[in-house]
């Protein structure tokens, strides 16, 4: 049928007359170069670019309760938007013909609604709850007002029984989240494709009252957020800075945007809390105030009897600092004689913007006074994740730093031991660990560094 076509580099001109032009798009008809449109920057303001429609976004699963049996979702709409609710069904039963959406058979439930004035502009953040689901079973769902649905997002309950999982660590997000970020957390879910949840030790944006931030960073996430649970502590940028002679507050976006238990210190609702998930403890704490109030909830919390085989801390402000001229040592003296004496297996931080991870003993040598070859069985790290990097403190010796690289960490627990590996925004493994237990609490730590150099500027 291209008999009698003559092919040339910008045109194709066939027997029946046509012509496909091959030419540049910025190219005209008598091949005349022009320039591309130019779009007025300043028209396509911030404002616009985060603007809310009728269509649900921003959406994030988080749990505020037992993880087998619950889950929360929270999204966004322009205001005018009522009557929130979702529809969830185990996704092995949208079977049949879905072309329109409707899942006949799906469970519904109404949702609440809350106004918020962002600096932005006003819309509305939405939330359900998900209960009496299954454990262990794969979920689909969408969410939005009987008009204006997201699409069918799918999670996965928590077992009742400690079963392998793997999840995600993010230290510092905060600056440069769309354009820097934005590769880490995709990258990190290659790496971890089944991840029960990712958790994120503080700074999760640069200004916490600033939409614009927040907008990146649920861009940066995308369908993630809503698919893979969300576990974060606040950092000292979640406290925007607040005119003089007026206490730090934490940002107005945290609690409506995210549904965490309210299981921890009255007043730290949200930031402080903790939960089970197939055989490890998660505890979140806040190490931006209220740190001796929380030492005590921390010390008898730890005490439980029916607390797992492995442990996990994550807060923001590091126990034994990274970076130069850095260091928290009212923090230490109060939480860290606890997490040592409750034999809690790794604590997860962020805020110095580099990397560094102990072995058992602890760091070996840090600038921090009286802090010399200390037996513990528990391991600190210290991690950043967005593109934002100081200087390594003068005299940090410990298994593995870094400097200068966004990281991302992949930590797989088991009941018969964690295994942890940090790898780099391309995916490189840069650092690893295996951790086990006998049966009266003593751990061992096997080595896993790879042989590339460490980075350290």
């Amino acid at each position: 049928m291209f008999e009698g076509c003559v092919r040339s580099a910008s045109s194709v001109l066939c027997s029946a007359g046509l012509v496909l032009a091959l030419a540049s798009p910025w190219q005209s008809a008598g091949g005349h170069e022009h320039h591309a449109p130019k779009i007025n920057s300043d028209v396509f303001t911030l404002t616009k670019q985060h603007a809310p429609t009728p269509l649900p976004d921003r959406v994030v699963l988080t749990w505020s309760d037992d993880p087998t049996k619950t889950v929360n979702v929270t999204w966004r709409t322009a205001a005018g938007v009522y009557g929130p609710r979702a529809e969830y069904a185990p996704a092995d039963s949208l079977k049949g013909n879905l072309v329109t959406g409707y899942v006949p058979h799906a469970d519904k439930v109404e949702g609440n609604t809350s106004p918020f004035a962002s600096n932005l502009g006003t819309y509305l953040v939405h939330s359900v709850k998900l209960k009496g689901l299954k454990p262990g079973t794969m979920y689909a769902y969408r969410v939005g007002d009987g008009h204006h649905w997201s699409e069918w997002h799918q999670f996965r309950t928590a077992s009742e029984k400690p079963e392998p999982f793997s999840f995600v660590y993010f230290g510092d997000a905060q600056n440069a989240i769309r354009s820097m970020w934005s590769r880490v957390i995709r990258e990190a879910s290659q790496h971890a494709p089944r991840a029960a949840f990712m958790l994120h030790a503080g700074d999760l944006v640069n200004s916490g009252d600033n939409d614009a931030e927040w907008g990146e960073w649920f861009q940066a996430g995308g369908w993630l957020n809503g698919m893979i649970p969300t576990v974060a502590a606040p950092g000292n940028h979640e406290y925007p800075d607040s005119p003089a002679g007026t206490e730090e507050h934490l940002t107005t976006h945290w609690r409506p945007q995210f549904a965490f238990p309210l299981n921890g210190p009255e007043g730290l609702e949200e930031t402080t809390y903790w939960f089970d998930y197939q055989g490890a403890r998660i505890v979140s704490l806040n190490s931006n105030e209220r740190q001796a109030e929380q030492a005590a909830w921390l010390d008898q919390l730890l005490q439980h009897q029916d607390r797992p085989k492995w442990t996990i801390v994550t807060f923001h402000h590091p126990i034994y600092s990274a970076a130069k001229e850095r260091d928290n040592p009212q923090l230490r003296s109060l939480w860290g004689p606890i997490l040592e004496r409750h034999g809690v297996d790794l604590v997860l931080q962020g805020h110095d913007h580099a990397y560094a991870r102990s072995g058992l003993g602890g760091p070996k040598n840090n600038v921090a006074e009286g802090v010399r070859n200390k037996a513990s069985n528990t391991v600190y790290v210290v991690s950043v994740s967005g593109p934002k990097m100081y200087t390594l403190q003068e005299k940090w010796e410990v298994s593995r730093v870094a400097c200068g690289i966004q990281l991302f960490q992949v930590i797989h627990v088991a009941p018969e031991g964690i295994r942890y590996e940090a790898r780099t925004a391309s995916g490189e493994r840069y650092d690893g660990f295996t951790l086990t237990k006998d049966d009266v609490g003593v751990s061992t730590l096997t080595e896993e560094i790879p042989a590339t150099a460490e980075v350290r500027e």
